[in-house]
C-alpha cells in the first residue's frame, strides 16, 4: 500500500507540474493517464487510449451539453438579462437593499435557463451593474451579490456541471437536476437574507428611494417575465414531470430559446451562427476534457490507488462530518488554481470509492460537489466570476474578491445545512420517477 501511495503523490506532483507549465488541462490528464498505465500495467496501450475515450465520448448523456451550451448562448444574446431587471425591479422595491435582489432573483432565473456560471454573471451584470451604479448603490455589496449569486448557474438545474458530473459518476442526470433544486432556492434565500441584514445595518450606504413602485407597475411589468417563466416550465418542467429525458428538454430549450429570439426580433443569420459556432467551441472543449478525464478513470483502475484509498480510509472508521470537512479543504485549496469542471474530472476517480466506503449518497455527494465547486467561482486567481466582473466593470480583481467573501462564506455555510439536513438534496429525487 505505502509503494502505491508514493506511486500517487509522484502522479499528483508530475500532474500539478503540468498544469502549472500552462498545458491544456485535457492534454496533462492524457500525459499522466499513459505514464500510469505504463507503469502499472502491462497492456496495449493505444488500445486502452482508443477504447477508453471512445466509450466516454458516444454517452448518450452528453448530448444535452452541446445543447444546453447552445440554449445558453442564444439567450446571452437576446439580451435576456433588460426583461429580468425590468420585470423584477417594480417587486424588490419594498425589501431593504431593494434592487440588489435584482442580482440574486435575476441570477438564480438565468441559471434556470443557463446551465452556466459565467453566463449567468455576463448577462445579469451587464444590466444589473451599470443601473445599480446609475442609482447610486454601493460599489462593494453590488459586486459581491453579483459574484456570489452567480455561482447559481452551476447547481440551478439546468446544470452543465451537473452533466459532467452525472456521465463521471454514472449517475442519472435528471435526478441530479432534481436535487439541485432545493439546495439553488436556499442559497438564494441565504443570499437575500444577507442583502437585506446588510441594508438594515448600513443605512448610510443606501441610496434615496427613487425606486419605489406602486401596485400598478408591478402587475404591468410582469409580462416581461413571461417568456423566461415559459421557457424554465419549458425546460425544467419537462423532466420533472417525466415527459422528456435531460437530453429531450435541451433540444427544447433550443427551440424555445430560438422562438424567443424570434419574437423579439432578433433571430437572424448572425446570431444563430455565433451562438452555435460559440456553443461549439465550449462543448469541444468539456468533451475533450472528460474525454480525457475517462481514460485517467481507467489508468487509475490498473493503479489501484481508489481501491487502495478506499480501504484505507474505510480502516481510518472516519464519520461523515470528518470526512466531508477533509474534503472540502482539498477541494478549496483546487479551486484556487482549476476551474470547476476541471476539478469534477480530475477528483470523481479517486473521490468516488472513498465516498461509497463512507456510505454518502452519490446524488447528496453531487450537490455538495457543485457547492465546493461553486465557492472556486469567487476564489482568486481563478475564480472565473471575478474575471468576468473585472472585465464588466475594471475593478481590481482583489477588490472584486473581497467584495464577494460574504457570499463565500454563505456557500461554506450552506455546506454545513446540507450535512446536517441531507434531505434537502435527497427529498426532492426520491420522491419522483422516471420512466
Amino acid at each position: 500500500m505505502l509503494d502505491q501511495f508514493l506511486a500517487g503523490g509522484m502522479i499528483v506532483t508530475l500532474l500539478l507540474a503540468l498544469l502549472a507549465s500552462g498545458l491544456w488541462v485535457a492534454f496533462a490528464l492524457i500525459a499522466i493517464s499513459l505514464v500510469t498505465i505504463v507503469s502499472f500495467a502491462s497492456v496495449p496501450l493505444a488500445d486502452v487510449m482508443a477504447t477508453s475515450i471512445w466509450s466516454t465520448s458516444i454517452e448518450w448523456a452528453l448530448v444535452a451539453l452541446p445543447m444546453f451550451l447552445w440554449m445558453g448562448e442564444i439567450l446571452f444574446r437576446c439580451r435576456i438579462s433588460e426583461d429580468l431587471f425590468d420585470g423584477f425591479s417594480p417587486w424588490t422595491s419594498w425589501l431593504p437593499g431593494r434592487m440588489l435582489h435584482i442580482n440574486i432573483v435575476g441570477s438564480g432565473l438565468f441559471a434556470a435557463v443557463s446551465g452556466s456560471s459565467a453566463a449567468t454573471c455576463a448577462t445579469v451584470g451587464k444590466i444589473a451593474l451599470p443601473e445599480l451604479r446609475r442609482r447610486g448603490y454601493n460599489e462593494r455589496i453590488a459586486l459581491g451579490s453579483l459574484a456570489g449569486s452567480a455561482t447559481l448557474g452551476l447547481l440551478i438545474p439546468p446544470s452543465i456541471i451537473l452533466i459532467v458530473y452525472g456521465v463521471a459518476a454514472e449517475e442519472s442526470i435528471a435526478r441530479l437536476f432534481l436535487a439541485g433544486v432545493f439546495p439553488g432556492l436556499m442559497l438564494i434565500g441565504l443570499f437575500s437574507g444577507f442583502v437585506v441584514i446588510w441594508a438594515l445595518w448600513r443605512r448610510d450606504l443606501q441610496p434615496a428611494g427613487d425606486d419605489d413602485f406602486g401596485w400598478a407597475e408591478r402587475w404591468s411589468a410582469l409580462p416581461r417575465l413571461m417568456p423566461i417563466l415559459a421557457l424554465i416550465v419549458g425546460v425544467v418542467g419537462s423532466i420533472y414531470t417525466g415527459l422528456a429525458s435531460p437530453t429531450d428538454a435541451a433540444a427544447v430549450g433550443v427551440a424555445l430559446a430560438l422562438l424567443l429570439a424570434w419574437a423579439k426580433g432578433l433571430l437572424n443569420r448572425t446570431l444563430f451562427i455565433e451562438s452555435l459556432l460559440a456553443a461549439t467551441r465550449t462543448s469541444c472543449m468539456i468533451c475533450f476534457i472528460l474525454a480525457a478525464a475517462g481514460l485517467l478513470t481507467t489508468a487509475m483502475g490498473y493503479s489501484g490507488l481508489p481501491r487502495e484509498l478506499a480501504l484505507w480510509v474505510g480502516s481510518m472508521d472516519l464519520n461523515m462530518f470528518t470526512l466531508i470537512a477533509a474534503l472540502t479543504l482539498l477541494y478549496m485549496v483546487l479551486g484556487c488554481f482549476l476551474d470547476g469542471i476541471s476539478i469534477v474530472v480530475l477528483t470523481t476517480a479517486v473521490i468516488l470509492p472513498i465516498v461509497d466506503v463512507a456510505g454518502i449518497d452519490r446524488i447528496w455527494f453531487g450537490i455538495y460537489l457543485v457547492i465546493v465547486v461553486e465557492m472556486s467561482q469567487i476564489t482568486p486567481p481563478v475564480g472565473f466570476n471575478l474575471f468576468v466582473i473585472q472585465n464588466l466593470t475594471g475593478a481590481n480583481i482583489i477588490e472584486v474578491a473581497v467584495a464577494a467573501m460574504p457570499f463565500f462564506c454563505l456557500l461554506l455555510f450552506s455546506i454545513v445545512l446540507i450535512v446536517v439536513f441531507p434531505e434537502v438534496a435527497t427529498w426532492l429525487p426520491a420522491q419522483i420517477s422516471f420512466r
